[in-house]
């Protein structure tokens, strides 16, 4: 059965603690998905334990990422393997809930382009984590959501579903680390297209160590979060703007993106 929804896990060296995401991630989700764990080295120490899931759940598979090392280039990579109408962005640390997937993918389903896991609107909530990161990501949200107009609370999180149309249609154009989520919120925002929002209660990495760097990624962060602001813009107008960087690495439809407001 083709999957409707493809699940992106990006992973650095998670070794033996992927069998725990990967258990709650397929106990959790009823619609047909797949589920790609991307990484960026055959010696990734996650491989082994995805292999050994894979043969008896053929749900799974371990996705080497070409596009160069880091989140941004394996989440860009694993959108482009995806083989579902909907991908949902998901980390291998147990911070993000897995009984969530199937509800992110059923907004897309029902015509939104970015579905976010929100923990900044009410019901939401963040536990744990670094403070000054907080502070950042909820100043961040709340500007985006009242001034911006983005549609979501909380535009920074990585957890988030979108159509896998979008995004091959407007490029990702991201290529250091976990801006990605913002990154195509904005584009969204500024095509005028519909992006959605649930509430999710976000918990701090339970196990291992975080590989998120906020002085490497702050920039990215910075230059989406100001792009999010601006006039309408065509399909045509962005892919202008963004130049080579934003056409997919191997795109399957060449028509325009017709779903502009």
């Amino acid at each position: 059965m083709k999957p409707r929804v493809s699940v992106i896990v990006p992973v650095y060296n998670e070794g033996e603690a992927i069998l725990r995401c990967l258990e709650r991630i397929l106990r959790e989700m009823l619609l047909p998905a797949e589920v790609l764990i991307v990484h960026d080295m055959p010696e990734d120490t996650t491989v082994a334990y995805v292999e050994q899931v894979a043969r008896t759940d053929p749900r799974v598979r371990a996705v080497l990422n070409t596009y160069g090392r880091g989140p941004a280039n394996a989440i860009r990579f694993g959108i482009d393997a995806a083989a579902a109408p909907v991908v949902v962005v998901t980390m291998a640390d147990g911070c993000d809930d897995p009984r969530q997937i199937d509800e992110l993918a059923r907004l897309v389903d029902r015509g939104v382009v970015v579905a976010a896991a929100s923990r900044y609107m009410p019901g939401g909530q963040q536990v744990g984590g670094p403070r000054i990161k907080r502070m950042m990501s909820r100043w961040a949200g709340r500007s985006l959501y009242t001034l911006a107009r983005v549609g979501t609370r909380d535009a920074t999180n990585s957890f988030k579903a979108y159509d896998t149309d979008f995004v091959r249609r407007v490029g990702i154009e991201s290529r250091t680390g976990f801006e990605i989520g913002l990154e195509l919120t904005a584009k969204a925002t500024r095509l005028r297209l519909p992006v959605a929002e649930i509430p999710t209660i976000w918990l701090d990495r339970p196990l291992g160590e975080s590989h998120f760097d906020l002085g490497r990624f702050l920039p990215g962060y910075l230059r989406w979060y100001l792009f999010a602001y601006g006039r309408r813009l065509s399909p045509a107008q962005l892919a202008g703007r963004a130049g080579p960087a934003a056409v997919p690495a191997r795109p399957r439809d060449s028509t325009e993106f017709e779903k502009t407001a």
